[in-house]
Formats: C-alpha cells, structure tokens, sequence
C-alpha cells in the first residue's frame, strides 16, 4: 500500500456529563479512497460504556457507510458540511429513543 498524506480538517472529542462520547475526525486525501468518490476518509462516533450507538465512516473496499445501534447502512457523501449535519441529527435522534 502507498502512502497518501492526508490533511486533518476536523479533529474533536467530547465526553459529555452522563459519559457518553462524541468523537469526529476528518482528513482530506489527495485522491479518492476507493470505492468513494470524493476526497475525504471520515470517522464520526457516538458511543458510551464500550457500546457504538452511531457511527458514520469509510474504508477502503467498503466505502461510505453509517451505523445506527446494530443496524448499518450504505451512506450517500455529498459535502462534510452535511456528513456533520446528519450525524448530529442522529446523535440527537438517538438521545430521544
């Protein structure tokens, strides 16, 4: 595998009072990372006690993907500004279940 230097645009971590944590982290690649088309390797967590109750990343050979308690579906990228957009709309979707 090549090494591909990426660029860190995002980089958060929060643990909240009730010890739940939210962690985001967003790079920007100089080309794809296959299957995506688009420049950008994410991984956005949502999480408490050892257990993943959303999740939002891609891999290589795996592509664009979110995870919702155990379910896991295919996810459409279109820009970050939205990717964020629509994991804080789980993580708060996921505070009211």
């Amino acid at each position: 595998m090549q090494y591909m230097p990426a660029v860190s645009l995002a980089r958060a971590k929060e643990v909240r009072d009730d010890g739940s944590i939210v962690e985001i982290v967003v790079w920007e690649l100089p080309e794809p990372l296959p299957p995506c088309t688009h420049r950008f390797k994410y991984r956005l967590y949502y999480g408490a006690g050892g257990q993943c109750y959303v999740r939002y990343d891609n891999e290589r050979g795996k592509g664009d993907h979110r995870h919702f308690g155990d379910d896991e579906h295919d996810y459409v990228f279109s820009t970050v500004e939205q990717l964020l957009e629509d994991f804080r709309s789980d993580v708060e979707r996921w505070g009211r279940t």
